[in-house]
């Protein structure tokens, strides 16, 4: 594919909100050597998404209007995937003068990515001189580059800018264009969603057991041990995504499936009894964790001291209504106190008020706090109460705003987890983030269906429910008789 050239000396540069500091350095760097400037955005410091603007350079050098392109993000990684997508882009990521000039001496690239994450301003400047100055000389080279370029043949040119795109030329550090294009193309192709959609999954877990039928009182992993393993053994590989809820009172748990067990008291009668019950239980049977409202961490990270279950506790929760700072301080309170995982319930109306920079702002400060005291932070949508497109921007800030997962519900709220909601989740963070499915777990059908959807964890309230359509899956009677679970019952929390 032959591409016009412009005289050498007109270089596009591109960045994502992580890589302008970089680029605009970049900027007064090339002005200054009299080198014509391109700047494809993005224009400030808010959060953006690096496909959109290594695409707008991407497009700039493949339609002839830039001689070179360079782009920065975080790593650099992902704007060479993104750059090399379009017809006539060689981009190379260089990261010292060597790969720099190899990358142009043997490739021909035409495109530079930097990440500004593990770059020296001044380092990242010596290397954009290097790739300028450059050529691709040798026979050999130039034979394996038209090898390169022979791979685009039959591929749709880029189409010529305009000034109004959605995608790459739309105002400076438009967050909104991508959110709204993610939920455009998955609404306009729900075979996207498939085979997930066909197993959409509404209804939620009863909570008390009624006639021997099962309803998530957390006490089957002691109680019907040998079902619950066949449940696991059903899960195959992917038990190990598994984190099954355990309430106070429980009896002896095996090993083998008390290490799966979250082991939670949220509700706001909880006594320091039962908390210490709480804890108490969990490390005489060796749970992954407990899970408490922030005024009890302390109290179980000295009752656990030594101990191997960690400490897990609640942000802003129930409602997500709580000021951004408040939060950050909530958090890095409880961080201090012992807690080693923090879920946040992020800032919901905000969010259905379309204040999409508040949200981000919202988990970045809870995300920087856990970071510093090396907890995992999990950030909770409630998706019952969102549509499509919020869920879509939750997880978007989610991912730019560095938390570990995202997660369904509080267990608080009028419904749980949904097969649609997890499959979307999981698309919407590119699979780069945690998803956890909470609250709607209430069978063995559900977990798989949330796992095949895309959850890497699963918070399942493991009744005889669960425990029955085991046996029946493995060809056990299933018990007859007994009066049917309460289905207007709420499920439980986690």
């Amino acid at each position: 594919m032959t591409v016009p050239s412009p005289p050498p000396g007109s270089v596009v540069v591109a960045s994502d909100h992580g890589g302008f500091a970089l680029k605009e350095a970049i900027k007064r760097h090339l002005t200054a050597r009299a080198v014509t400037v391109i700047d494809a955005g993005t224009h400030s410091t808010e959060a953006c998404d690096y496909p959109v603007f290594a695409r707008a350079a991407a497009e700039a050098v493949a339609r002839g209007e830039a001689w070179r392109g360079v782009v920065v993000d975080g790593a650099g990684i992902g704007s060479s995937m993104v750059a090399n997508k379009v017809p006539g882009v060689r981009a190379a990521m260089a990261f010292d003068l060597a790969t720099a000039k190899n990358a142009r001496e043997h490739n021909d690239a035409n495109v530079l990515t930097l990440g500004a994450g593990y770059l020296a301003e001044d380092l990242a400047l010596k290397i954009v001189d290097v790739f300028l100055s450059t050529e691709c000389s040798a026979e050999r080279h130039q034979r394996r580059v038209a090898m390169i370029d022979a791979l685009d043949v039959g591929r749709p040119a880029p189409p010529p800018a305009k000034k109004s795109s959605n995608m790459a030329s739309g105002p400076p550090g438009d967050y909104e264009s991508l959110v709204n294009a993610i939920s455009q193309v998955l609404t306009t192709n729900p075979s996207l969603l498939a085979p997930f959609m066909a197993a959409h999954y509404t209804g939620g877990a009863p909570v008390h057991c009624v006639g021997g039928q099962c309803v998530g009182c957390g006490h089957c992993v002691s109680k019907r041990t040998d079902v619950v393993r066949g449940f696991m053994a059903q899960m195959g590989d992917r038990a190990r995504d598994v984190r099954l809820m355990g309430s106070p009172g429980i009896d002896a748990v095996p090993q083998d499936l008390a290490k799966l067990i979250d082991h939670t008291l949220l509700k706001p009668e909880a006594t320091y009894a039962d908390i210490d019950q709480l804890c108490d239980e969990a490390r005489k049977y060796g749970f992954a964790s407990v899970c408490v409202n922030p005024v009890h961490v302390r109290r179980c990270a000295d009752r656990l001291r030594g101990a191997s279950p960690v400490v897990c506790t609640v942000i802003g929760f129930p409602l997500g209504a709580t000021p951004s700072e408040v939060k950050a301080l909530e958090a890095r309170r409880a961080i201090r106190d012992g807690a080693r995982e923090v879920d946040m319930v992020l800032a919901i109306g905000a969010l259905k008020s379309g204040d999409h920079r508040y949200v981000y702002d919202d988990i970045r400060i809870v995300a920087e706090a856990a970071h510093e005291g090396r907890a995992l932070l999990k950030v909770i949508l409630e998706t019952a109460l969102l549509t499509d497109e919020e869920k879509v921007a939750a997880c978007v800030a989610a991912k730019r705003a560095r938390a570990d997962f995202v997660k369904t519900s509080t267990g608080f709220s009028k419904g749980g987890a949904t097969v649609h909601d997890i499959a979307l989740m999981a698309r919407a963070v590119d699979h780069q983030l945690g998803v956890k499915a909470s609250g709607g777990v209430g069978s063995v059908a559900d977990a798989r269906k949330m796992i095949e959807a895309g959850a890497t964890r699963i918070g399942a309230s493991v009744g005889v429910k669960i425990v029955q359509e085991a046996k029946q899956a493995g060809g056990h009677p299933q018990p007859s008789g007994g009066q049917a679970p309460d289905k207007s019952a709420k499920p439980s929390a986690y």
